[in-house]
């Protein structure tokens, strides 16, 4: 490992409450990005309502209209950032770095999969909420349209 990978490797890994970070080839590059770097999101350890929509923080536990929605460990930290108010458009990077807890390399195959299954899942319920991707953006959450 080079001395300047070593020195990213480092930053990355005290970063813990800042946004995604892109590896980059120089190191003051890297530290220019970092100056207006936002905080990621935390998703409160409460439940949080999107419509019909219930997903339960504590008890790991997901509900449409009161019935319950089998997800694994991922697409429930996935579908409860992007159903946390404010809801809004997450950016790859933020979502990738708030759901797995890591900095985001510019890998977004593994994102992109977690959010296909969970859109497969979401598809199966009467009138459930629709990730919608924001084209070179990110993804957001959106009420089925009627």
């Amino acid at each position: 490992m080079t001395p300047d990978r070593e020195v990213r490797e480092s930053l990355v890994r005290r970063l813990d409450d800042l946004g995604a970070v892109l590896m980059c080839d120089d190191i003051g590059e890297l530290r220019a990005m970092l100056v207006g770097a936002e905080p990621v999101p935390r998703v409160s350890p409460e439940k949080v309502s999107f419509g019909d929509l219930v997903v339960d923080a504590v008890q790991h536990e997901v509900a449409w209209r009161g019935h319950p929605l089998e997800l694994t460990r991922l697409e429930h930290r996935l579908l409860a950032h992007l159903a946390s108010p404010p809801v809004e458009v997450w950016p790859y990077e933020r979502l990738f770095a708030a759901v797995w807890d890591s900095a985001y390399l510019g890998d977004s195959s593994i994102l992109h999969s977690a959010v296909k299954r969970l859109r497969q899942k979401l598809r199966a319920l009467d009138d459930g909420p629709v990730v919608e991707t924001v084209r070179g953006i990110g993804y957001r959450l959106r009420h089925a349209m009627a």
